[in-house]
């Protein structure tokens, strides 16, 4: 049996009496112990006696509250304990710094403008699909602080944040969406890291705090899509994707697919056998 498995297997660490064996012996080096941890066997948990915490005031003072406080949050489930690593740290500070460095990209074309829900009414297709995943995340979001499932909610924000970056606004109505869904963001943001979000608040032109500012609820009529875009197989391999109406039937999606260029032009020459449609999800053809 190996090292690792007899550790792992006996829920021992070897730091509780390798530390000690090396303390006494003048040798104890916290790097190397760290690094033999990681090798063969399970990772101490952070205790005083062992000499492996970590001092919060530090990270705080390198990284910021607010990275740490949206670490710790993310981490894991707030019933359970967890590991805690310089890298989950570091990803926590990558994200809001991409946020702020986002958010200022486009400051200068969001911050005068405003916008009400009847504008909202005649969008692009692609500003509906930001509407949609905004309020989606916000519907979510509001379950899972309400469950206590603070790392799921942080999960959609950076999902949402991931969505707006893939986002190309053309005109004065695809900004006015765009200033929409960060505001929502930074509300969703608010109780993890209240001191980028006030900060980048108060750049937007607003001049009361947020906690002044009613906390957004989402818009059904953003939440309901008129049409999606789903993937299109040929012997299981993508060929093509198409935009049909939401729960459209079978046969008028293999029309639609059938007249796509990219679908059309693998199945020139060949006979289908067989159509597999998964309703607003997938369609696979056999050829």
């Amino acid at each position: 049996m190996k090292v690792m498995d007899f550790l792992k297997g006996e829920s021992l660490s070897i730091g509780d009496n390798f530390r000690l064996l090396l303390n006494k012996l003048g040798l104890f080096e916290e790097d190397y112990v760290r690094s033999l941890e990681s090798k063969i066997g399970e990772s101490a948990k952070m205790s005083k006696s062992k000499g492996n915490t970590v001092d919060p005031e530090e990270a705080i003072d390198k990284y910021g509250a607010d990275t740490i406080r949206l670490y710790i949050l993310f981490a894991g489930p707030v019933e359970k304990d967890f590991e805690w690593t310089e890298e989950g740290v570091q990803g926590a500070y990558r994200f809001l710094r991409r946020l702020w460095n986002y958010f200022h990209q486009n400051l200068e074309r969001i911050k005068g403008i405003s916008y009400s829900k009847e504008e909202f009414l005649n969008l692009s297709q692609e500003a509906k699909k930001i509407r949609h995943k905004t309020h989606q995340t916000l519907k979510r979001y509001l379950a899972s602080m309400k469950d206590l499932s603070l790392n799921t909610a942080i999960a959609g924000i950076m999902e949402l944040l991931n969505t707006l970056q893939e986002f190309q606004p053309k005109e004065e109505k695809d900004y006015k969406v765009l200033k929409e869904s960060l505001e929502i963001l930074l509300f969703m943001l608010y109780p993890i890291t209240p001191h980028i979000c006030e900060e980048l608040w108060q750049r937007l032109g607003n001049e009361r705090l947020m906690l002044f500012y009613s906390f957004p609820e989402p818009d059904e009529g953003a939440l309901t899509l008129e049409e999606i875009e789903i993937p299109v197989q040929i012997n299981g391999k993508l060929r093509g994707v198409i935009r049909v109406p939401v729960d459209a039937q079978e046969d008028i999606v293999k029309e639609i697919a059938l007249k796509d260029q990219k679908v059309s032009h693998w199945l020139r020459g060949k006979e289908i056998k067989k159509l597999i449609y998964i309703k607003n999800k997938l369609l696979n053809l056999v050829v």
